[in-house]
């Protein structure tokens, strides 16, 4: 009775490796995840050198963690999201594991009615959604100060209606730790250097590494 109590533990332990290898060959064969950054100049890389930008940086840092993925910068250069939501399906191929979306920026920015771009950001959430092999997440902005606190107040709870009315994972400000820093930003305050671009990829790290791998069915 004593052997077979130790052998049922040891027997599990391997069955749960043995799950982990197949899942982590079946990873491999599948080829790299395909990450779509969807967004502004801020995903764009408006300002910064070659490698510097948001795409780039982000497939650095998890190919240095040990994933197999491959980023596509799908960032246009003050886009808002009308524009986005009318070159969705062109930008963001059928083939997109994860899609990161980050837009709303210069709606905030332009003073756009918040009612137009949370319609057109539960649009493009909804239409990344029917994709069945599709992952979203959705990353959040809030309206600069100058823009009044009644604009703010209809503007910024925009991002996380929608991730919760299509359940999908939400990073609340795309800007976080980076957003008034002197140091983190170009000249004009509103972009971020390569520096701030990098604190910017070292914080939603957490929040991309779990939809890898979930796609590819391995345990964290």
């Amino acid at each position: 009775m004593r052997q077979n109590h130790f052998l049922v533990p040891v027997l599990a332990a391997l069955l749960l490796l043995s799950a982990h290898f197949f899942a982590t060959a079946r990873a491999q064969e599948a080829g790299p995840v395909e990450i779509v950054a969807f967004g502004d100049s801020l995903s764009a890389g408006y300002g910064v050198g070659p490698g510097e930008a948001f795409p780039d940086q982000l497939e650095a840092a998890l190919r240095d963690k040990g994933y197999d993925v491959r980023v596509v910068n799908a960032g246009v250069s003050g886009d808002t999201t009308t524009g986005g939501l009318a070159r969705l399906d062109w930008s963001v191929p059928d083939s997109a594991d994860i899609v990161i979306v980050e837009l709303g920026a210069n709606d905030a920015l332009r003073g756009i009615q918040p009612d137009i771009t949370r319609a057109n950001l539960s649009d493009i959430v909804a239409r990344l959604k029917a994709r069945a092999d599709t992952s979203v997440l959705l990353t959040g902005m809030l309206a600069p100060p100058n823009m009044g606190e009644e604009f703010a107040s209809a503007f910024n709870p925009i991002f996380p209606d929608i991730a919760r009315q299509y359940d999908v994972p939400f990073y609340p400000f795309f800007l976080d730790g980076v957003a008034g820093v002197t140091r983190l930003n170009q000249a004009d305050y509103m972009h971020p250097t390569g520096d701030g671009i990098a604190e910017i990829v070292r914080r939603i790290l957490p929040s991309v590494e779990p939809l890898i791998q979930r796609h590819r069915g391995i345990s964290p």
